[in-house]
């Protein structure tokens, strides 16, 4: 009998079609299910490749002091991960950060520190900076680290051109560290250079947990501008709704910036004559259930 790992089982996600959402009958509309990874979002995939690949250069030890500042998922898959390879890991999130993810990171043996809420995400890499400069520990940096976009150039992005036959046209994604739709495009456009590229932002004054329009000094240095082909943005009202309708009349049960990506994926369906258009749903939302997305 093989004996398999937890980390065997990151990626080869499923993807389905969308049954009711969907209102144009030339457009084939599919929700790529990040949320079935084994840390229960697509940020495992960038997770595993950052500790491995760091670690086999030789950067990071059992003895290495990690930090990593994060909005959630990505702490979570760090967690996971770090808890497999014996890695002391401390993890820097808003205090306003849902209970769920927070539980979630301590049950795994990282050690999470709070930040104000007022200072948001951009605090929190201010904190871990701070600890990597005057107290010796070292930082992933998943807003700068290529192994970050280089795990969805290696995986997601083969995934989606082979499970759509190589007929995927259009792809949609949120943009936060941006590594998925970085990772993605090099990769899709290497195929077949038409596929178009579609990020998501939220719209001004809008807060989406997981999209973000990043202030210049805070912009992902991943972040590539000529690999996004198009930005549609959302409102918090519209990624709330959406992601509603995704459990009620999908079954597909995700966060806010799920939602957000397959509403910016319906306005754009409306725009199409033809298309095979893949969203990326990324996380499941049982861990929102103490927030008021779903009340």
């Amino acid at each position: 009998m093989n004996s398999y790992s937890i980390l065997d089982r990151i990626g080869n996600t499923p993807i389905v079609a969308s049954k009711n959402l969907n209102t144009n009958p030339k457009v084939q509309l599919l929700f790529k299910l990040e949320g079935n990874n084994p840390g229960g979002s697509v940020k495992d995939r960038p997770a595993f490749y950052m500790i491995k690949s760091a670690m086999d250069r030789g950067e990071i030890t059992k003895e290495t002091k990690i930090i990593e500042a994060t909005s959630g998922n990505t702490g979570i898959a760090l967690a996971m991960i770090a808890s497999l390879f014996e890695l002391d890991l401390e993890l820097v999130m808003p205090e306003n950060s849902t209970k769920e993810r927070v539980q979630t990171m301590r049950a795994y043996g990282a050690l999470v520190t709070l930040t104000p809420a007022d200072v948001g995400i951009e605090g929190a890499r201010d904190y871990a900076e701070s600890k990597v400069k005057d107290h010796g520990y070292v930082m992933l940096n998943q807003f700068g680290n290529s192994d970050n976009w280089k795990a969805h150039y290696m995986t997601t992005g083969p995934e989606i051109w082979n499970d759509t036959d190589r007929q995927v046209t259009h792809f949609v994604s949120s943009m936060g560290t941006t590594g998925t739709i970085m990772g993605c495009s090099t990769y899709l456009k290497e195929q077949n250079k038409d596929v178009q590229i579609i990020g998501v932002q939220p719209t001004d004054n809008s807060k989406i947990p997981g999209i973000r329009k990043w202030p210049e000094q805070y912009l992902p240095k991943i972040f590539d501008k000529e690999k996004v082909d198009k930005v549609i943005e959302v409102s918090e009202l519209e990624a709330r709704q959406t992601a509603r309708e995704l459990a009620r009349k999908e079954g597909v049960f995700a966060g806010m910036s799920s939602g957000g990506a397959v509403a910016a994926a319906l306005k754009l369906i409306k725009t199409l004559d033809e298309g095979v258009v893949v969203v990326i749903i990324c996380d499941r939302g049982d861990r929102y259930l103490s927030s008021d997305l779903y009340d």
